[in-house]
Protein backbone atom coordinates (compact mmCIF):
# COMPACT_ATOMS: atom_id res chain seq x y z
CA UNK A 1 0.00 0.00 0.00
CA UNK A 2 1.29 3.52 -0.80
CA UNK A 3 -0.24 6.85 0.31
CA UNK A 4 0.35 9.61 -2.64
CA UNK A 5 -1.22 12.69 -3.67
CA UNK A 6 -4.53 12.36 -5.09
CA UNK A 7 -4.74 12.32 -8.96
CA UNK A 8 -6.91 13.41 -11.45
CA UNK A 9 -7.81 9.47 -12.73
CA UNK A 10 -8.32 8.87 -9.28
CA UNK A 11 -11.80 11.15 -9.02
CA UNK A 12 -14.28 7.88 -9.95
CA UNK A 13 -12.91 6.34 -6.58
CA UNK A 14 -12.99 9.60 -4.82
CA UNK A 15 -16.62 9.91 -5.76
CA UNK A 16 -16.69 6.30 -4.53
CA UNK A 17 -15.56 6.37 -1.40
CA UNK A 18 -17.18 9.68 -0.31
CA UNK A 19 -20.37 7.91 -1.34
CA UNK A 20 -19.88 4.76 1.58
CA UNK A 21 -19.20 8.22 3.56
CA UNK A 22 -23.47 9.52 2.87
CA UNK A 23 -21.97 11.99 0.32
CA UNK A 24 -23.78 10.77 -2.71
CA UNK A 25 -22.10 13.45 -4.87
CA UNK A 26 -21.86 13.96 -9.01
CA UNK A 27 -18.09 13.90 -10.55
CA UNK A 28 -18.42 17.12 -11.59
CA UNK A 29 -19.03 18.37 -8.66
CA UNK A 30 -16.65 16.56 -6.75
CA UNK A 31 -13.97 17.01 -9.21
CA UNK A 32 -14.77 21.29 -8.91
CA UNK A 33 -14.61 21.01 -5.34
CA UNK A 34 -11.19 18.93 -5.73
CA UNK A 35 -10.23 22.14 -8.06
CA UNK A 36 -11.18 24.53 -5.04
CA UNK A 37 -9.67 22.70 -2.44
CA UNK A 38 -6.39 22.23 -4.05
CA UNK A 39 -5.97 25.68 -5.10
CA UNK A 40 -6.40 26.87 -1.54
CA UNK A 41 -3.36 27.17 0.49
CA UNK A 42 -2.80 24.86 3.53
CA UNK A 43 -4.69 22.34 2.23
CA UNK A 44 -3.47 18.86 1.65
CA UNK A 45 -5.49 15.48 -0.56
CA UNK A 46 -3.91 12.28 -0.64
CA UNK A 47 -5.34 8.51 -1.62
CA UNK A 48 -4.18 5.30 -0.40
CA UNK A 49 -3.48 3.32 -2.86
CA UNK A 50 -3.15 -0.76 -2.91
CA UNK A 51 -2.74 -3.01 -5.54
CA UNK A 52 -3.13 -0.82 -8.35
CA UNK A 53 -6.58 0.54 -6.55
CA UNK A 54 -7.68 3.75 -4.36
CA UNK A 55 -8.78 2.23 -1.27
CA UNK A 56 -8.81 5.75 1.22
CA UNK A 57 -9.22 8.95 1.00
CA UNK A 58 -7.84 12.08 2.97
CA UNK A 59 -8.14 15.65 3.33
CA UNK A 60 -5.97 17.77 5.85
CA UNK A 61 -5.56 21.77 5.95
CA UNK A 62 -4.16 23.87 8.43
CA UNK A 63 -6.14 26.10 10.49
CA UNK A 64 -5.23 29.09 12.04
CA UNK A 65 -7.51 30.67 14.84
CA UNK A 66 -7.45 33.61 17.36
CA UNK A 67 -8.05 31.40 20.37
CA UNK A 68 -5.33 28.70 19.78
CA UNK A 69 -2.39 27.73 18.25
CA UNK A 70 -2.53 26.95 14.65
CA UNK A 71 -3.51 23.18 13.95
CA UNK A 72 -4.08 20.57 11.08
CA UNK A 73 -7.49 19.54 10.72
CA UNK A 74 -8.46 16.25 9.17
CA UNK A 75 -11.86 17.26 7.43
CA UNK A 76 -12.12 13.90 5.32
CA UNK A 77 -10.74 10.22 5.91
CA UNK A 78 -12.43 7.26 4.67
CA UNK A 79 -11.30 4.01 3.94
CA UNK A 80 -13.15 1.50 1.27
CA UNK A 81 -14.83 -0.43 3.39
CA UNK A 82 -13.62 -3.68 2.18
CA UNK A 83 -10.57 -2.99 3.02
CA UNK A 84 -11.74 -1.25 6.78
CA UNK A 85 -9.34 -2.97 9.51
CA UNK A 86 -6.43 -3.68 7.13
CA UNK A 87 -4.24 -0.21 8.34
CA UNK A 88 -5.03 2.16 5.27
CA UNK A 89 -7.10 4.74 7.59
CA UNK A 90 -3.87 4.70 10.49
CA UNK A 91 -1.25 4.71 7.32
CA UNK A 92 -3.42 7.74 6.18
CA UNK A 93 -3.62 9.43 9.66
CA UNK A 94 0.03 9.13 10.18
CA UNK A 95 0.51 11.10 6.84
CA UNK A 96 -1.26 13.60 8.37
CA UNK A 97 0.62 13.68 11.72
CA UNK A 98 3.81 14.17 9.27
CA UNK A 99 2.20 16.97 7.47
CA UNK A 100 1.39 18.79 10.11
CA UNK A 101 4.72 18.05 12.14
CA UNK A 102 6.74 19.51 9.24
CA UNK A 103 4.49 22.49 9.16
CA UNK A 104 5.47 23.17 12.77
CA UNK A 105 1.60 22.61 13.38
CA UNK A 106 0.61 21.85 17.73
CA UNK A 107 -2.01 19.36 17.23
CA UNK A 108 -4.25 17.25 14.58
CA UNK A 109 -7.99 17.17 15.32
CA UNK A 110 -11.32 16.27 13.22
CA UNK A 111 -14.77 16.17 13.90
CA UNK A 112 -16.51 12.96 13.52
CA UNK A 113 -20.31 12.22 13.44
CA UNK A 114 -21.99 10.91 16.51
CA UNK A 115 -23.99 8.23 15.37
CA UNK A 116 -20.12 6.70 13.60
CA UNK A 117 -18.84 4.13 16.83
CA UNK A 118 -16.69 2.28 14.89
CA UNK A 119 -14.83 5.35 13.66
CA UNK A 120 -14.70 6.64 16.78
CA UNK A 121 -13.07 3.38 18.32
CA UNK A 122 -10.80 3.91 15.25
CA UNK A 123 -9.44 7.27 16.26
CA UNK A 124 -9.38 6.37 19.92
CA UNK A 125 -6.95 3.14 19.12
CA UNK A 126 -4.62 5.68 17.28
CA UNK A 127 -4.71 7.73 20.25
CA UNK A 128 -6.61 10.40 19.57
CA UNK A 129 -9.25 11.30 22.39
CA UNK A 130 -12.87 12.94 22.39
CA UNK A 131 -11.84 17.05 23.64
CA UNK A 132 -15.15 18.66 23.61
CA UNK A 133 -18.85 18.36 22.67
CA UNK A 134 -20.23 20.97 20.23
CA UNK A 135 -23.03 21.40 17.73
CA UNK A 136 -22.75 22.19 14.49
CA UNK A 137 -25.17 25.60 13.34
CA UNK A 138 -25.55 25.82 9.96
CA UNK A 139 -27.84 28.14 7.71
CA UNK A 140 -27.87 27.24 4.49
CA UNK A 141 -27.71 30.46 1.75
CA UNK A 142 -28.50 28.81 -1.52
CA UNK A 143 -30.69 26.31 -2.69
CA UNK A 144 -27.23 23.92 -3.93
CA UNK A 145 -25.32 22.57 -0.63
Amino acid sequence: MIVRDLQPADLPAVVGLLDQLGYALEGAEVEARLQQVRQAPGHRVRVAEREGKVVGLLHVFERPALEKPREAIVQSLVVDATVRGSGIGAALMRDAEGWARDRSLVSVALYTQIGREAAHAFYETIGYAKANTSHLMRRYLTERH
